[in-house]
């Protein structure tokens, strides 16, 4: 009898075979995925999470108690850009007297870390602050007298290519 004849393949060790390296291949690339992920969340801060925000949420009360004082004087403003200065008209059905200075907080929705703070200066029926430079883009804008009587309110784009309307 006869043996059949048997081709006899040389043995390679693992690390030369594709099927391991392809099979290990997977896990390591959550592994990878997952380092890459921890690394950008520790080193980007998240803006929009307040770190107060319970007494943030309290002070909702106020914030509508001065939009309705603004109501009630009928004020209203418009806003508008003259190079790197911002000049503001204030409107009112009723009598005030006029602040020396108001307040304006430009307010970025997305990064809390862009948001500016003007102190706009009375310069006879107008008031005019410098706005310096200031990344384009949706911005919030917020008006407020010294004593935090009222609150004006508008959303625009800058830089202001036409007039914005702050209502209360």
């Amino acid at each position: 009898m006869s043996r059949p004849i048997q081709a006899v393949l040389p043995l390679r060790p693992w690390y030369r075979e594709p099927w391991p390296w392809l099979l290990m291949s997977l896990p390591m690339t959550a592994v990878v995925a997952g380092l890459a992920t921890w690394a950008l969340a520790s080193r980007t801060d998240d803006g929009l999470v307040a770190q107060d925000y319970y007494k943030k949420g309290l002070t909702i009360n106020r914030v509508l108690a001065r939009q309705e004082r603004a109501a009630q004087l009928g004020l209203g403003a418009s806003l508008r850009q003259s190079g790197g200065h911002l000049i503001l008209t204030l409107e009112s059905s009723r009598e005030i007297e006029p602040a020396a200075q108001l307040r304006l907080s430009l307010i970025n929705p997305a990064r809390a870390d862009l948001d500016r703070e003007l102190l706009l200066q009375r310069e006879g029926a107008v008031y005019t602050g410098e706005l310096g430079s200031v990344r384009e883009g949706r911005w919030n804008v917020k008006l407020e007298d010294e004593g935090g009587v009222w609150q004006l309110f508008a959303e625009t784009s800058l830089p202001l290519a036409e007039p914005v309307h702050l209502k209360p």
